[in-house]
């Protein structure tokens, strides 16, 4: 297996438009890491720099200590030793399953005898044992994404990478390719970078996760902190939904003016603009009040509303209750990350305070 390190990488288009501006990243051998952010972030382009699909205007990629990317370099994608799965299957219709896991190695000239060898140890590590012979038409989509993926690991990669692998699977077959991704990456020990959408499955799967915006990452850390501590405005309402409400702070109190907002945060210094992140799992209901509920989703343990509370549109999640649209309620708010200037890119968090 191998390290991946991102040093100071921009690449901008012939357009001028920036795919990514001085990205500094380090995946260390056998992590799992996922890239996520909202279109147009950079993500997609980031792990097509580190593929050599795309080639960065400045900065250098490294595969542990060798340069694969970088001024007068660029190791063409074919020899960077990664396997890369994509969206889109992409298995040839008109060869069997062995012959399309195979291919790799038929690229590289492996003797006859160790690529049927390989090849079945692939299928067997998806789950495909047998398959060797099988009409790719005959199989599920499910099924298709594992072939993807053996011929990713036929070629024994140092480095995997997923662009939106199992976005294109419905539930719940997503759901059980996630968990079996999980095991194999772990039980192989593989490097992995992960560019999805979907935030859940950054959050589950990946030891670490970036956010991404505007082709510059914005925070990288564990799941379990970026929820606890999102380092930025813009971190707090991408991966949380966080609800952003702009005042300011005045001797350890954020106030919103005249919104009712209020949120105690002492050791955060004075400032004359400054912004709340209010998270969905801070905030509580109870019947009767100035809120009112204008959606409410179905949740297995409760609802995902929008309350309108005066003029703000929080996000709440609540657990054993359910609410109607248009019920009355009142709000009342447990935890509120407090950042100085009312800017979604604050250099840096400032406080978390209970109310």
């Amino acid at each position: 297996m191998a390290s991946v390190t991102l040093e100071h990488v921009s690449l901008r288009y012939r357009s001028g438009a920036v795919g990514l501006a001085d990205v500094d990243l380090q995946v260390a051998d056998g992590e799992f890491l996922a890239l996520v952010g909202p279109s147009g972030s950079g993500k997609t382009t980031l792990l097509r720099s580190i593929a050599g699909f795309l080639t960065p205007t400045a900065g250098r990629v490294l595969l542990d200590d060798r340069v694969i990317a970088g001024p007068g370099v660029a190791v063409p994608p074919e020899q960077r030793q990664l396997g890369m799965v994509f969206q889109q299957h992409a298995v040839w219709p008109h060869w069997d399953v062995g012959r399309n896991v195979e291919y790799p190695l038929r690229r590289a000239k492996v003797p006859l005898a160790e690529r049927r060898t390989r090849v079945g140890e692939a299928l067997d590590l998806v789950g495909l044992t047998g398959y060797e012979r099988r009409d790719p038409a005959t199989l599920s989509g499910g099924q298709r994404q594992r072939v993807a993926l053996a011929r990713a690991l036929v070629a024994r990669p140092r480095v995997l990478l997923l662009d939106e692998a199992l976005s294109a699977l419905d539930e719940p077959l997503r759901d059980r390719l996630r968990l079996e991704l999980h095991t194999l990456t772990r039980e192989m020990g593989l490097t992995v970078v992960h560019v999805t959408h979907d935030r859940s499955e950054a959050l589950a799967l990946a030891d670490r996760v970036a956010v991404l915006d505007g082709g510059r990452i914005q925070q990288v850390d564990t799941p379990s902190n970026l929820l606890a501590r999102p380092d930025s405005p813009f971190v707090a309402k991408f991966l949380s939904d966080a609800t952003l409400v702009d005042g300011r702070v005045t001797e350890g109190l954020f106030s919103a003016g005249d919104h009712p907002l209020t949120v105690p945060c002492p050791g955060v210094a004075n400032a004359a603009r400054a912004t709340a992140a209010v998270l969905p799992a801070a905030v509580t209901l109870t019947p009767g009040g100035d809120a009112i509920v204008r959606s409410s989703l179905f949740t297995p343990d409760g609802s995902d509303v929008v309350v309108d509370w005066h003029g703000t549109h929080l996000r709440v999640r609540t657990h054993g209750s359910r609410h109607r649209v248009g019920d009355a309620v009142s709000v009342h708010i447990t935890d509120a990350v407090v950042y100085p200037q009312a800017v979604e890119d604050a250099p840096e968090r400032e406080a978390v305070m209970s109310a």
